[in-house]
């Protein structure tokens, strides 16, 4: 038989069940009632028109419309616009809540809303364990506030850090960004989210991925690592790790990086470089390194600091102090190289000398720190070399050295004579990736040795002087030797000119630094404060032809 007693209006004012502290205690309710048939052991509380249930226990107060209450166990479930406060600091509101005052344990059911200040949290079911300050979510919830919205399969909250730790299909939603991990953890108050997994981050012009980092969703600024890599600015970067700050429009990389022109087809590596967005510019240092595609092989320009400018459209790359280059069948070194990407020219420049230098410096020390060329055996320098590709066919086009142009061939039959050619200026030729003619213009002067064919004895040394000639190049050496406008000289029996005399002025083989592999990039270069890494594996680059 029911035991029912009715008690509208009835307040419980504070009325402690248990001597034991820890014990729950009844503050407010309408009506008691038992069931023992139905609910054996449960004390039935109602509201009344006015008032909630009101339980509390330890620090946390529950509001109901009803109440189950089990003295001995310790424990009650909450029914019906449940209301649940632990201080100042956490609202709990749900349609029911099962606790248990033992372990501290809640379980919050159906249209589960959990307010810490800083964010909501929408889910189905809610565990709040007190002892443990944490609050988690089995199977889905959102979190939420003004401008950011998190979903997640699995979450924990975690009070005392006011920090949510999300897992399986995470996702932010910004007005600004969206980011998908495999799990993250946010504070609500910094409003910071720290990755561990794989991770993307879509801005409204910009495209991370990592499994490791860091994002202050605030201020769209992040630090990334493992496999991070970032699209931005028309340029896709990799590296050891990322920087990234979207209202100052700059990233940075550190270790191992690569930066990929997507519209010129084009990298640098390096173990530091920078984006500057406003400024349409790259920059990259510590082992920098550009690869373009040129003959369907790979042109590698080497420079202390690279620096890539202006739109895709117009791109110029700049590379500053002890620049070298290296294709399979050309190489050269200079101070610095200004490549437009549009026009395909590359200019290899010397630092300009000082007047005094200009005083005291001889031709030949002027020779050694002029830009230098290597194609196949013909060593050029001069005071500026302009090297063309021809961008749209991605093939070698033509040389133009202005100033103090000179050519050496070294003997192939004898390695300490060598065959010379000098001029103001000279302007070259390229078919299948190697010099085919050599036009040299301007007070042109030429030291050139002659073989019997069947012999091979040198029979002279033809010394001439003129205002224009050309060279023809077969098989990758000197064929033919063509003089124009009344050509003045003389071929001498070698005996008659001393080893002294037959060298022009200026002469300087520079033998000892031509690159003849791209290891050689690197020669001399003092790597002891950089990352020892080998030049990278790098995917092939896709030529525009294909």
């Amino acid at each position: 038989m029911k035991a029912i007693l009715y008690s509208w209006f009835l307040v419980l004012s504070p009325f402690l069940l248990g001597a034991q502290e820890q014990q729950i205690e009844i503050r407010q309710a309408g009506s008691f009632q038992l069931d023992e048939e139905n609910f054996p052991g449960a004390n039935i509380l109602e509201r009344s028109p006015s008032e909630q249930v009101h339980m509390v226990h330890q620090g946390m107060d529950v509001w109901s419309d009803k109440a189950f209450f089990y003295k001995k166990e310790n424990r009650f479930n909450a029914i019906g616009n449940v209301r649940v406060q632990q201080g100042d600091s956490i609202v709990l509101t749900s349609k029911s809540v099962d606790y248990n005052g033992n372990i501290k344990l809640a379980v919050a059911k159906e249209n589960v809303v959990l307010d810490n200040k800083e964010m909501l949290l929408n889910t189905d079911t809610l565990y709040f364990d007190r002892i443990a300050d944490k609050a988690f979510y089995p199977a889905g919830g959102t979190v939420y506030d003004s401008l950011t919205t998190i979903t997640s399969k699995k979450g924990t909250y975690i009070s005392k850090d006011k920090k949510y730790q999300f897992e399986d299909q995470v996702i932010i939603t910004h007005p600004d960004f969206t980011v998908n991990s495999v799990r993250l953890d946010f504070y609500t108050e910094s409003k910071y989210a720290f990755f561990y997994g794989k991770t993307t981050i879509v801005g409204t012009d910009y495209f991370v991925r990592c499994s490791q980092g860091f994002y202050d969703t605030t201020r769209k600024l992040g630090y990334f690592k493992k496999e991070a890599s970032i699209d931005y600015n028309n340029r896709n970067v990799i590296g050891d790790s990322i920087y990234f700050d979207d209202k100052s429009q700059y990233a940075s990389a550190t270790n191992n990086i690569r930066i990929t022109d997507t519209i010129n087809n084009s990298f640098i590596t390096g173990n530091y470089g920078q984006i500057f967005k406003a400024r349409d510019s790259a920059m990259v240092t510590h082992r920098a390194l550009a690869i373009n595609l040129v003959e369907k092989d790979s042109l590698f320009i080497h420079a202390d600091t690279l620096i890539a400018t202006g739109p895709p459209e117009e791109r110029i790359l700049h590379g500053f102090h002890d620049v070298r280059i290296f294709k399979k069948d050309l190489s050269g070194k200079t101070d610095s190289i200004h490549f437009n990407q549009k026009t395909g020219r590359a200019k290899l420049i010397r630092r300009p000398l000082k007047e005094k230098e200009l005083q005291f410096l001889t031709p030949q020390e002027i020779a050694q720190r002029n830009p230098i060329l290597w194609s196949a055996e013909s060593q050029m320098t001069g005071d500026e070399i302009h090297l063309t590709i021809d961008m749209e066919r991605e093939v070698l086009d033509s040389l133009l050295i202005y100033n103090n142009a000179f050519v050496i061939e070294q003997d192939s039959l004898d390695t300490k004579n060598f065959n010379q050619i000098k001029g103001l200026q000279l302007k070259g030729k390229f078919d299948g990736g190697t010099l085919k003619t050599v036009d040299v213009v301007q007070n042109t002067e030429m030291v050139y040795y002659l073989y019997d064919d069947e012999t091979l004895d040198l029979i002279g040394i033809d010394k001439a002087i003129c205002s224009a000639l050309k060279l023809s190049f077969e098989e990758n050496s000197i064929n033919k030797v063509t003089f124009y406008t009344n050509p003045d000289g003389i071929v001498y029996p070698p005996e008659e000119i001393p080893e002294n005399a037959r060298q022009l002025l200026g002469f300087a083989w520079r033998e000892n630094e031509r690159i003849y592999k791209k290891e050689d990039l690197f020669h001399g270069v003092d790597l002891a404060q950089f990352s020892m890494q080998p030049i990278p594996k790098l995917p092939k680059l896709r030529s525009k032809k294909q």
